[in-house]
C-alpha cells in the first residue's frame, strides 16, 4: 500500500501551463500548493513519475523508462535492422516486474532473427522463456502469438512437430489462420517433408484460402532438400501456370537450393532468369545466398557472389548482420572477406572509417574465435589501414568478456612494444575476489609476474588484497609467486610496502580515490602536529613511488587555499625531501598538481615543484632531431616549437630561452606565445614584457586571448598597471575574440589580484575591461572587486561595491558573503542598509532569505527561525536548493540539519526533498545514525519519501551493515499499472481518459477528488466544456462535497467567456468570490472581454466592483475594465459615451496616460468605420489641446500594424510627431545624441508655423551648448521672416539646406533613426 500512495503522489498533472506566458507572474494556487513535489506537464493530461528532484520549474513531461526502452527497442530494428540480447532481456525483466503481459508480441518477434549475436538455440529459448513467462503473468495469446513463434521457430531452425503445434493452438482454442499454414508449411520444408506439406496445403485448399508467393517458395525449399531438384526448379512453371509470377522471394529459394548444393552455374542461371524476369534482387538477397554458401561449406563460390553486391543504401548494416551471423556459426574467414568489402573502410579520408572493424573484432571474442584468427585478423586489418589499434581494441574486449586466453594475447601485445598496465588484469581478478579464489588471484599474478608488469596500489588495494583474511595471509600466499622476487626494483617497492600494514589495511577497503582521501586526511592532520621528517616518511610508506604524484595531488586538492598558505612551509620543506628521493611526477599530473598551487596563489611553492624531475626523453629526441635538421639546412620551425612546448611542460624555462636563442631566425608566433605563456606562469615579468616587444614586430599576428590574459594577471599581479591596461587595449585594438573559457580565465586573473587586497587597481582592471566591451558584465566578473574589500576586511566598502555592481550592471555579486561578514560583525546599521537595498531591487522574499541563510551560516538559529517563520514567506525551491548543496558541498551538518528543522512549516516546502538534501550528506559523511535519525523524522512527520530517497536510506543503511527497516522499492519501477487512476492520468490524453471514466463510473469504481479534478482541467484546457462538466456531475455522485478547485474554476470561466457564456461565467466567478476564492488574471481578463464584446455595461461594472471587494488584490490594470466598457458602448452603438469615458481618463488630472490599443484594435477588427471616425477625432482633440500623445500614438501604432500605412500618414499631424518626440525624450532623459534629436523636433516647430517653441528650443540649445545646425538655423531663419521679424544671427546660405542632414555622426543617426522614424514619418 505504501508503495502505492508513493507512486500515486506523483502521477499529477496541470494543464495550467497551457494557459501560461513566459515571463508573466502566475495567479492563483499552484499545483505546489496541493502535494509536495508538484510537477506540471508540457501535455495535457499526461505525466510520468518524478524519479529526480523537482526544481522551480520542474514542467516537462518525462516519458517513462519502458516506454523509452520499448522505442529504443524499435529504433534499433529500424536503424541497424537488429537488437541486441542486452536490451531485449531488460524490457522483459521491466514486464516481468510489471506483473503485465503487454508487448508480448514485440518480445517474441524479437527472438529471431534481430539477434544475429545469439547462436541460434539460445535464441529459441529465449522465446520459450517469454512465452511462459508472460503466459503466467496472464498474457492472452492469439493467434499472432502463435504466428509470431512459429516465425521464431523458422528463423532459429528450430525442429518441431507441426501437428503438435496445431493441437496446442486447438486446446487453446485458437484457430489458425492462413499465415500459420503457410509457416507450417515452410516448417515441414525446411526439413524437406513433402508430405506433411502436402497435407497442410490440402487444409488450405479445403478451407478455401489462396496459395500466395510465399506458398510455392516454402515447396521450393522442400523438393531441394528432400533431393528433388529438378521439382524445385518446375515450381516455377507451376507458378506461371497458376497465374502466379515469381518474386524475388522464390528466386532467393532457389538460388539457396543451389547454393545448398554448390552448384554455381544453375546460380548463375537463376540470376539471369531474374534479371531476365525484369525481378530485381538486392543486395540483401545476395547476402541470404552468401550466407547459404558459408554454411553449406561452399565458400569458394562466395567471392562470385561477392561481386555481384551493389553497395546500396543501407549496405554496411545490413553487411553488419551478414558478418555478425557468419560469425555467429563459426564462418569467421567469410565473415572477414565480407568485412573488407565496406566501403566505408576503403576510405582514408574518413576519420570514423579506422575502428568500423570494432563490432567484428568484439563478436569474434564473445564466440571464442581461435586467438591465431583473431591475431591474424589483426595484422591485417592494421596493414591495411582499416584499423588503427586492433590488437589494442581485441585485448580490452577480451578483458571486458572475462575471457581466460587473454594472456596469449597480452605477451603479443608486449610483443609489439606496446605497454602491459596493471588494470589489464583487473577484469580477471574480479570473479576470483568475488569467489575469494586465493588460487586464482594467485594465478593472475604469476601471469603478471612472467610478462614484467607489477601490480599499482589500486590493484593491490582493490584486486588483491581483498581475498585474503589478514595481511599475514597475502604476504604469505604471495611471497613464493611474486615478492620474493627482490631482484626487481618494482618488486622492493612491494616489499617496502608490506611494512606498512597500518596502511594496506586501509588500501584494502575502498578505491584509489578513497584511499587516497584516507591518507591525505592523516597526513594533513599530521602536517599541524608532526614536524616535516615524520610527515615526509608517513607518505614514503603509505604510497608506492609510482603512486606518489597521485597521492600528492589529492593531498594539495583536499587543502584549502587558507590552508596551503598556513602550511606553505612544511610544504615546501616536504616538497624537497621528495625531490632528494628523485620522485618522478608524470607531466599530467605535475600539469595538475601546478594548477593547484597556483589557483592558491602560492608562487614560491610553484617555484619548488617546477624542480621536480620529469620524464626527459622527448625533449631530447626533439633537440637531437633539431641538431639534424640544422646540420641539414632544413627548416626548423615546427620542431622548433614542438621542443618550446616539451620544455614548458616541463617548465623549464631557462632551457626553453636557450634553444630560442640558439635559433632566434627560425621562431614562430607560435613558439613566442608558448614562451610568453611559459614566463607568466613562473611570474617572470621582465621575460615576458621583452618575449612580448620581439613578438609585436609582425604586426599583423595576435596572441590569442588566453596568452593576452595570462600577461594582464602576472603583470597585475606585480603592481605594472598601466602594461596590464595597455595589454587589455592592445586585445581591443586587435579585436581579439572572447569565449567562455576565456572569460573564466579572466576571472581567475582578476580574482589574483583581488586575493591581494588591491583595491584601485581590481577596480582599474574592472572598469577597463567593461568600458572597452572585452566581456559583458556578469556577477563572476563583478564579484573580484567584492573580493578584495572582503581581503582588506572593509565590509562596508564591499557592501559600497556591490550595491555599485546592481546599479551599473544589475548584478549583485557576493551578496550573501557580504551579510554573513556583516551578521559576524554586529554591523546592524550596515546589514539594515543591505537589506533595504536588496528588498528594493530583488524583492523582500528574497531579502528575507538572504538573512535567513547568513543567520544560518553564522550558527545564529534563532534569528533565522524568526526569519522563516516569517507570515506569508513560502518555499523557493531554487534558493534553498543552492545553500543545501553549498552545505553538502562544505560538510556542514549542523546547518542544513538545522535548515531542515526549520522549513518543517514553511509553505509549499517540499519535505522529502529536503530529507533528501540531508540524507545525502549523511553518506559522504557516512553517518548512518544520523540517516536513521532521519528515517524516525521523516515518520513523525508524516513525509512520504519519493523511491530514490527510500533507495539512498537503504544504501547507506546496508553499507554499514544496518537492517532496512522498509521494503527498497527497485530502481526501474513497473510503469504499465492495473490500477485505473494511474493508468488514467499516465498513459492516455483528455478525451481517452474521460472515456475510461464513464466505464468505471458503470462499474461503479469510484476514485479520489484529485483524480476527477486533473481531468476536468484538462479538459477544460483544451475546449471540452461539456465532457468537463459531465467528470464534474460524476465527481459529485461519487465524491461527497466534490467541489472544483480555483483552477479548474478559472479555467471553467474562461472556457464559458469563449464559448459566449457570459451570464454562466458571471455567476461562476460570483460563486468563487463567495468562497473566498481567488480567481486567476486571465479567467478576469477574459470575462470582462466577452461581457465588452456583448455590449454588457453593468456586467462589467459587476465585475469591476466585485475585484475591488476583494481583500487582496488580483494585480489588474484599470483599463481593462475602462477598454472594455467603452468597447461594450461602441457595441451598443453609444459611440458618445465611449468617448467621454475615455476622454475623462486622459484629462483626469492624476492621468497616468495609459494605454488604449486594444480598443483601437478590435475597432478596425470590427471595421467600425463610425466608431474610428470619433475615436480618432479624439485621439487629434487629446493630442492638439491637452498635450496628450497617447492614444494617437496608439492609433497610429495599430495602424501601422494592421498595414494601414496611408490611414497612419493621413492621422500623424506635426503636433503629434512633436508630442512623440518630447515622450521619446522623457523615457530617454539621459540620451545623449540631442545634436541629433533637435533638429527633428525643430523641422516639426517651424513645419507647425510655431516660433514661440522654435525659439524657446534655439535658446535651449544655445544653453546646452549644443551646436545648432546650419539646416535648422535656415528653417529658424525662414520662420522668423515669416512672422516678420529679424532674424538674430547670420542666416546660412541655401546650399546648406540639403548636405548637412549628411554630416551628421552615422552611429548617432543609425541609433536614432529607430527611435524617432515613427514620430517624423511624415515630417520627413
Amino acid at each position: 500500500m505504501a508503495a502505492l500512495l508513493r507512486s500515486s503522489r506523483l502521477l499529477k498533472f496541470s494543464p495550467s501551463g497551457l494557459l501560461q506566458i513566459t515571463c508573466t507572474k502566475r495567479n492563483g494556487p499552484t499545483l505546489g500548493r496541493l502535494y509536495s513535489g508538484a510537477l506540471s506537464g508540457r501535455r495535457t493530461g499526461v505525466c510520468a513519475r518524478q524519479i529526480g528532484p523537482v526544481t522551480e520549474n520542474a514542467s516537462r513531461y518525462q516519458a517513462s523508462q519502458f516506454d523509452w526502452a520499448l522505442t529504443r527497442l524499435d529504433s534499433s530494428v529500424r536503424r541497424t535492422g537488429r537488437i541486441t540480447k542486452t536490451l531485449l532481456q531488460r524490457i522483459f525483466h521491466d514486464i516481468c516486474r510489471a506483473g503485465s503481459g503487454n508487448q508480448a508480441l514485440l518480445l517474441l518477434r524479437s527472438c529471431g532473427s534481430l539477434l544475429p549475436e545469439v547462436p541460434l538455440e539460445e535464441r529459441t529459448e529465449l522465446a520459450h522463456r517469454v512465452w511462459e513467462k508472460l503466459k503466467e503473468l496472464g498474457a492472452q495469446y492469439d493467434v499472432s502469438h502463435y504466428n509470431a513463434l512459429l516465425k521464431v521457430y523458422l528463423q532459429n531452425e528450430f525442429k518441431f512437430s507441426p501437428t503438435d503445434f496445431l493441437a496446442k493452438m486447438e486446446a487453446a482454442n485458437i484457430q489458425p489462420n492462413r499465415v500459420t499454414y503457410q509457416r507450417l508449411i515452410a516448417a515441414y520444408c525446411q526439413n524437406g517433408d513433402i508430405e506433411g506439406a502436402s497435407t497442410i496445403l490440402g487444409f488450405m485448399k479445403n478451407k478455401d484460402l489462396p496459395i500466395t508467393e510465399a506458398v510455392f517458395s516454402s515447396l521450393v525449399t522442400g523438393h531441394a532438400r528432400a533431393g528433388d531438384i529438378e521439382s524445385a526448379k518446375n515450381i516455377l512453371s507451376v507458378m506461371h501456370g497458376a497465374g502466379i509470377e515469381p518474386g524475388p522471394d522464390t528466386y532467393v529459394s532457389l538460388l539457396n537450393a543451389y547454393a545448398e548444393k554448390g552448384d554455381l552455374e544453375n546460380m548463375k542461371k537463376t540470376l539471369e532468369a531474374a534479371e531476365s524476369a525484369d525481378c530485381s534482387l538486392m543486395d540483401r538477397d545476395i547476402m541470404l545466398v552468401i550466407f547459404t554458401l558459408a554454411k553449406s561449406k561452399h565458400q569458394q563460390h562466395i567471392p562470385e557472389m561477392v561481386e555481384r553486391l551493389r553497395h546500396e543504401r543501407g549496405y554496411v548494416p545490413d553487411a553488419m548482420n551478414l558478418c555478425l551471423s557468419l560469425i555467429t556459426q563459426g564462418q569467421e574467414d567469410t565473415a572477414f572477406h565480407i568485412l573488407k568489402t565496406f566501403p566505408t573502410l576503403q576510405s582514408d579520408n574518413s576519420s570514423d572509417s579506422a575502428n568500423l572493424g570494432n563490432f567484428f573484432l568484439r563478436h569474434c571474442i564473445n564466440m571464442d574465435t581461435s586467438l591465431e584468427k583473431i591475431i591474424c585478423f589483426c595484422k591485417e586489418l592494421q596493414e591495411s589501414n582499416m584499423h588503427t589499434s586492433p590488437l589494442s581494441f581485441t585485448l580490452s574486449c577480451a578483458l571486458e568478456a572475462k575471457k581466460t586466453g587473454t594472456a596469449h594475447l597480452m605477451k603479443l601485445f608486449k610483443e609489439e612494444k606496446l605497454p602491459v598496465r596493471p588494470h589489464f588484469f583487473w577484469p580477471l581478478l574480479t570473479q576470483h575476489v568475488k569467489d575469494k579464489n586465493i588460487a586464482g588471484v594467485v594465478e593472475v599474478m604469476k601471469g603478471m609476474q612472467a610478462l614484467d608488469v607489477s601490480p599499482d596500489v589500486e590493484t593491490l588495494s582493490n584486486y588483491i588484497l581483498p581475498v585474503f583474511p589478514s595481511i599475514d595471509a597475502a604476504r604469505q600466499a604471495l611471497k613464493p609467486s611474486y615478492i620474493h622476487s627482490n631482484s626487481s626494483p618494482k618488486a622492493a617497492s612491494v616489499s617496502r610496502k608490506e611494512t606498512q600494514s597500518h596502511t594496506l589495511q586501509r588500501l584494502q577497503k575502498n578505491s584509489i580515490n578513497a584511499q587516497m582521501a584516507r591518507v591525505t586526511d592523516t597526513v594533513a592532520n599530521e602536517m599541524y602536529s608532526q614536524d616535516n621528517g615524520s610527515l615526509c616518511m608517513c607518505i614514503c610508506v603509505c604510497v608506492c613511488a609510482e603512486a606518489t604524484a597521485y597521492f600528492l595531488y589529492n593531498l594539495i586538492d583536499s587543502m584549502s587555499e587558507g590552508q596551503v598558505r598556513a602550511q606553505e612551509d612544511k610544504l615546501r620543506k616536504f616538497f624537497s625531501q621528495l625531490q632528494s628521493k628523485n620522485i618522478m611526477i608524470s607531466v599530467n599530473l605535475y600539469r595538475g598538481i601546478r594548477n593547484l598551487l597556483d589557483s592558491c596563489h602560492v608562487p614560491e611553492l610553484v617555484k619548488v615543484l617546477n624542480i621536480f624531475p620529469t620524464p626527459q626523453g622527448k625533449v631530447l629526441a626533439l633537440e637531437n632531431k633539431l641538431a639534424e635538421l640544422k646540420a641539414e639546412n632544413k627548416p626548423l620551425g615546427l620542431v622548433l616549437k614542438q621542443a618550446i612546448q616539451a620544455l614548458s611542460a616541463e617548465e623549464n624555462l631557462q632551457r626553453a630561452l636557450e634553444l630560442k636563442q640558439q635559433h632566434e631566425e627560425e621562431m614562430t608566433a607560435g613558439g613566442y606565445a608558448i614562451l610568453i605563456n611559459l614566463c607568466c606562469r613562473q611570474n617572470n615579468v621582465e621575460e615576458a614584457l621583452n618575449l612580448k616587444r620581439e613578438f609585436r614586430k609582425d604586426s599583423s599576428v595576435a596572441l590569442d586571448a588566453s596568452k593576452y590574459l595570462a600577461l594582464v594577471k602576472v603583470l597585475s599581479v606585480n603592481g605594472r598597471m598601466e602594461e596590464a591596461v595597455d595589454i587589455l587595449k592592445e586585445m581591443k585594438e586587435k579585436d581579439v575574440p572572447m569565449n567562455d573559457t576565456h572569460m573564466t580565465t579572466l576571472f581567475h586573473a582578476l580574482n589574483a589580484v583581488a586575493a591581494g587586497g588591491d583595491i584601485p587597481s581590481i577596480r582599474r582592471l574592472q572598469d577597463t575591461v567593461f568600458t572597452l566591451g572585452l566581456v559583458k558584465p556578469t556577477a563572476n566578473l563583478c564579484s573580484p572587486v567584492v573580493t578584495a574589500y572582503l581581503v582588506s576586511k572593509d565590509v562596508s566598502g564591499a557592501l559600497e561595491a556591490a550595491l555599485e555592481c546592481q546599479k551599473r550592471y544589475n548584478h549583485l555579486p557576493r551578496i550573501h558573503d557580504i551579510i554573513v561578514a556583516l551578521v559576524e560583525k554586529g554591523e546592524t546599521e550596515l546589514l539594515q542598509k543591505a537589506m533595504d537595498f536588496v528588498s528594493q531591487e530583488r524583492g523582500e522574499m528574497t531579502m528575507l532569505y538572504d538573512l535567513f541563510f547568513a543567520f544560518l551560516q553564522t550558527g545564529r538559529y534563532r534569528e533565522a527561525r524568526k526569519i522563516i517563520e516569517t507570515p506569508g514567506l513560502r518555499a523557493k525551491p531554487g534558493r534553498v536548493q543552492w545553500y543545501a548543496e553549498k552545505c553538502i558541498l562544505n560538510n556542514q551538518v549542523e546547518a542544513l540539519e538545522q535548515m531542515v528543522d526549520m522549513t518543517a512549516k514553511l509553505f509549499e516546502c517540499d519535505r522529502d526533498e529536503m530529507y533528501n538534501y540531508l540524507l545525502r550528506l549523511c553518506k559522504e559523511t557516512n553517518n548512518w545514525q544520523k540517516a536513521e535519525a532521519m528515517w524516525t523524522k521523516m515518520q513523525e512527520e508524516n513525509v512520504i519519501p519519493r523511491e530514490r530517497t527510500l533507495r539512498l536510506l537503504a544504501d547507506i543503511l546496508k553499507s554499514n551493515g544496518q537492517e532496512v527497516p522498509f521494503e527498497v522499492p527497485e530502481l526501474s519501477q513497473p510503469i504499465l499499472s492495473l490500477t485505473f487512476p494511474l493508468s488514467l492520468f499516465s498513459c492516455f490524453l483528455p478525451a481517452e481518459a474521460f472515456g475510461m471514466l464513464k466505464e468505471a463510473d458503470k462499474k461503479g469504481v469510484a476514485l479520489g477528488p484529485s483524480p476527477y479534478d486533473h481531468l476536468i482541467r484538462a479538459l477544460l484546457a483544451e475546449g471540452s466544456m461539456d465532457e468537463a462538466m459531465a467528470v464534474k456531475d460524476i465527481a459529485e455522485t461519487r465524491v461527497p462535497g466534490f467541489k472544483l478547485t480555483d483552477i479548474a474554476s478559472s479555467l471553467l470561466i474562461i472556457t464559458q467567456s469563449k464559448k459566449g457564456q457570459v451570464k454562466e461565467a458571471l455567476e461562476r466567478l460570483k460563486s468563487m468570490l463567495q468562497l473566498d476564492h481567488v480567481p486567476s488574471h486571465l479567467a478576469i481578463t477574459r470575462l470582462v472581454q466577452a461581457l465588452g464584446s456583448h455590449g454588457n455595461v453593468e456586467g462589467i461594472q459587476d465585475v469591476e466592483s466585485l475585484i475591488k471587494s476583494l481583500g487582496t488584490s488580483p494585480n489588474l490594470s484599470s483599463m481593462v475594465f475602462v477598454n472594455n466598457t467603452a468597447l461594450a458602448h461602441i457595441k451598443n452603438d453609444d459611440v458618445s459615451s465611449a468617448v467621454e469615458l475615455l476622454e475623462g481618463i486622459y484629462t483626469s488630472p492624476d492621468s497616468t496616460n495609459p494605454s488604449m490599443s486594444f480598443v483601437f484594435r478590435k475597432v478596425l477588427e470590427a471595421g467600425n468605420d463610425h466608431a474610428m471616425d470619433k475615436l480618432s477625432a479624439m485621439a487629434e482633440r487629446l493630442a492638439n489641446h491637452f498635450a496628450c500623445y497617447r492614444p494617437a500614438s496608439d492609433l497610429f501604432l495599430q495602424l501601422l500594424d494592421m498595414d494601414k500605412v496611408e490611414d497612419a500618414k493621413f492621422m500623424l499631424a506635426v503636433s503629434v510627431c512633436v508630442g512623440k518626440i518630447k515622450n521619446l525624450l522623457s523615457l530617454i532623459p539621459d540620451f545623449a545624441e540631442k545634436e541629433l534629436l533637435y533638429p527633428y523636433l525643430m523641422k516639426c516647430h517651424v513645419l507647425d508655423k510655431d516660433l514661440p517653441a522654435a525659439k524657446a528650443l534655439h535658446e535651449q540649445m544655445q544653453k546646452e551648448g549644443i551646436v545648432v545646425d546650419e539646416l535648422s538655423l535656415k528653417r529658424l531663419a525662414v520662420l522668423y521672416r515669416e512672422a516678420g521679424e529679424t532674424v538674430p544671427f547670420p542666416e546660412p546660405p541655401e546650399q546648406y539646406a540639403r548636405s548637412v542632414y549628411f554630416s551628421m555622426p552615422r552611429p548617432a543617426a543609425s541609433l536614432l533613426k529607430p527611435l524617432v522614424c515613427v514620430c517624423v514619418c511624415v515630417c520627413v
